[in-house]
């Protein structure tokens, strides 16, 4: 009955905006940057970007609905996170070339989740990560994060030590 009732649990979740901004470079060979510039907590559902700011050297566009979802499985990459010195979000984000502008599609508080989309070669950067989110999944850290026991491996010692390399 118990294994049935994890099963149903909802997940936890808030909804966040992505803030991406285009600034100037003043570099020859590419005159424009895009990144992440901030994330907050918006209970407003996915829909159009909203220019914010329009500067001559930069500009940002608001883009609601994004999903920051809990998973039990990545607690160590959250437990990670928030004992860093620097608490982040991550954001996964692809360039439109038809737009000329920079998209986000997916936000993260784990290091490891976060890790894996860097080595797929995607393009990701991290935002400040709010104090409201850095509580709530701080909160959900201590409840749930228990580090596994360092497992101590015994030397073969009827192997000769230079023989001893893990294959």
């Amino acid at each position: 009955m118990r294994r049935k009732r994890l099963l149903h649990m909802e997940k936890p979740k808030k909804t966040l905006a992505v803030i991406m901004q285009r600034r100037t470079t003043g570099n020859r060979w590419q005159s424009v940057a895009w990144e992440p510039w901030a994330v907050l907590e918006s209970d407003e559902p996915a829909g159009e970007r909203r220019l914010l700011v329009e500067q001559p050297d930069a500009a940002q566009w608001l883009h609601p609905g994004f999903e920051l979802t809990i998973h039990r499985d990545e607690t160590e990459g959250y437990y990670l996170n928030v004992s860093s010195g620097s608490p982040r979000i991550f954001v996964l984000w692809r360039m439109d070339e038809e737009n000329q502008s920079a998209v986000p599609l997916q936000v993260t508080a784990s290091y490891d989740e976060g890790g894996r989309w860097l080595d797929g070669g995607n393009s990701v950067d991290s935002v400040t990560m709010p104090p409201a989110i850095f509580a709530w999944v701080g909160e959900y850290v201590e409840k749930n994060y228990r580090p596994e026991p360092k497992k101590r491996i015994k030397p073969r010692s009827f192997v000769h030590p230079k023989d001893r390399v893990e294959r």
